[in-house]
């Protein structure tokens, strides 16, 4: 048989006449299309491997984009979009870059939302289905969901709706048996015994919430699913088709390691060795919190580490959790739940330590401020890629945790420079039993400052003076404060003596420090997080009325995607040229 020209795919209807022989060939020249591109470009490896089969069979028999299908956690769907119009960008190096990992209605009306985070898919096409259903529409309505995101709150919120509509709702679930990670979480024994029993199982959660439920034994096997798919195609009623698939199929690396290869880096093929990786490279914040968490459970048994399906995030391994033991809680990609553990865990005594992708902690703000912060619950909480170095694509962007969080009551949020005022806030955060804190870390990778000083106790606003100047003063807040350094050092070349100030606190003011500000000529305050509501405008509001003109330096309240640090940067006057430069200029 001659092989399929993935060049001649354009939309779905160039598959819809191709028999099963041809759509297995086109199958496996797709995952080679994709292990190629993922082996040097990097991303979602297990997930799209896994999908190849149900996105094929999924466009073959719905009508696209006329039915709509709404992927969750939508880096399961490079497949889809080589089938959409995209395919150049899986085939072509020279435009692997030109989509993104996610779906995106910017680049194919087969995409209907820009989606990154999880469980949202079911109630999102249960709202599309009841808004059809209004207008007299005949379409279908799928919901794809998978790789861990049934255990997210509004998974169940959304499956509990959808399942009152009583007209044609079709929900996928993908169960490859992983989260990024195992599995955690109750439900997943009930789909492991579905499996384990062919689909017959009983209790069948899904039929106790009022779905019909159909099981595919075999979810990569392409006549099993097409079968399957035609069969509740136009279906008049709520139908859970639960597939059961392999994460990472056709990559031996991949299949025996789900967990690395959910996403990776460039890679090579047969080894899976990480391209370009180095030992004795600075150590990342991930590795750094793991090795002082396992140093904290050791000393004290009521030391808990907490993770929301991200255990890698916060540098804790499969070697790791199982050392761990007891000490690591997995709640599954369930932020709310994390939170809230958090807060019993402290409220029965423990020492809870959770952390996030800063990101993904918004899902959550209804806990922080009510299980957390209205009842002085005093857990900690970490929060990763926080700053504009962060990950960069719109739907992961990290810099809105400031504003987000550091405006809640009682709920304090620290901002440390350096690895050694991280540790000496998250030993105090640890040590203390009066407040909830939530403590940031400064960039990626570990920076050493012997120098800074480091407090007992950082339940009050005490900024640091690190250099007294005049008139001028420099307020850098986390990953900032080192830049401002090096303004303060340019400034100094032209002749101006800068206040170069560390703030730690960016919940509260330290106004005692504030106030010897009042006459300078230029207050600058800089944060890689939105100058709206960020922590530079609660220093403008202070010192309104004071002479001093205050200038906030941070990035913009937009939904940037894939930017370029080094271009975001410049074009918000963060380097330390342009601080100095703006310094300069406003004293004229």
């Amino acid at each position: 048989m001659k092989n399929i020209d993935l060049s001649s795919i354009k939309t779905p209807a160039d598959i819809r006449n191709m028999n099963i022989e041809e759509l297995t060939l086109l199958a496996a020249e797709m995952r080679r299309a994709l292990m190629d591109k993922l082996s040097v470009h990097g991303g979602h490896v297990g997930p799209n491997l896994g999908m190849v089969e149900a996105v094929i069979a999924l466009h073959y028999v719905f009508d696209t984009p006329q039915d709509k299908i709404i992927f969750d956690v939508s880096h399961q769907t490079y497949p889809h979009k080589m089938l959409t119009g995209r395919m150049e960008a899986f085939t072509d190096p020279a435009h692997y870059d030109d989509v993104t990992g996610y779906t995106n209605p910017s680049e194919s009306e087969y995409d209907l939302y820009s989606l990154g985070h999880t469980s949202s898919a079911v109630a999102l096409a249960a709202g599309l289905a009841k808004s059809r259903d209004m207008q007299g529409g005949k379409e279908n309505v799928v919901a794809v969901i998978g790789d861990g995101s049934l255990s997210g709150g509004v998974a169940f919120e959304g499956l509990d709706y959808g399942a009152t509509l009583g007209s044609n709702f079709i929900v996928v679930v993908n169960d490859n048996q992983m989260s990024i990670a195992e599995n955690h979480g109750g439900i997943y024994a009930d789909l492991r015994l579905l499996r384990n029993t062919n689909g017959t199982a009983e209790p069948n959660l899904f039929r106790a919430m009022g779905y019909a439920y159909r099981y595919v034994n075999y979810g990569n096997d392409l006549k099993s699913l097409i079968e399957m798919f035609r069969a509740v195609k136009d279906i008049d009623h709520p139908v859970v088709v639960h597939i059961n698939t392999m994460k990472g199929l056709g990559l031996p690396v991949a299949e025996a390691d789900k967990e690395t290869f959910h996403f990776s880096a460039p890679f090579d093929l047969k080894t899976g060795a990480i391209k370009g990786e180095t030992d004795g490279g600075p150590e990342d914040y991930s590795e750094h919190f793991a090795k002082e968490m396992l140093r904290k459970m050791k000393e004290n048994g009521k030391v808990v580490a907490i993770t929301s399906g991200t255990p890698g995030v916060l540098g804790f391994d499969k070697a790791r959790r199982m050392e761990a033991g007891r000490q690591f809680v997995d709640v599954g990609i369930a932020e709310q739940a994390a939170v809230d553990v958090a807060s019993g865990l402290a409220k029965g005594g423990m020492r809870p330590v959770a952390g996030f992708v800063s990101s993904f902690l918004q899902r959550a703000y209804d806990q922080f401020s009510q299980d957390i912060a209205l009842n002085k619950q005093p857990a900690t909480f970490v929060t990763f890629y926080g700053t504009m170095f962060g990950m960069n694509d719109e739907t992961h962007l990290g810099f809105f945790d400031i504003a987000l969080l550091s405006n809640i009551p009682d709920l304090l949020f620290l901002a440390p420079t350096c690895g050694e005022e991280f540790d000496a806030m998250l030993d105090w955060s640890i040590r203390q039993e009066e407040t909830p804190v939530v403590i940031r870390t400064p960039g990626t990778v570990v920076a050493s400052n012997p120098e800074i000083e480091l407090l007992d106790d950082y339940s009050r606003p005490q900024y640091e003076i690190v250099r007294q100047g005049e008139k001028v003063a420099l307020i850098g807040a986390g990953l900032m404060f080192g830049i401002m350094a090096q303004a303060a050092d340019k400034l100094a070349e032209a002749g101006v003596k800068a206040t170069l100030i560390n703030p730690r606190n960016l919940s509260s003011l330290d106004t005692a420090t504030l106030d010897t500000l009042k006459d300078y000529s230029v207050v600058v305050t800089a944060e890689d997080g939105i100058i709206d509501g960020g922590f530079g405008q609660k220093v403008a509001s202070y010192l309104g009325e004071a002479p001093a003109k205050v200038i906030n330096l941070g990035l913009p309240k937009e939904f940037l995607n894939r930017y370029d640090y080094s271009e975001l940067k410049k074009r918000c006057g963060l380097t330390p040229e342009q601080i100095a430069s703006t310094v300069l200029s406003t004293m004229k």
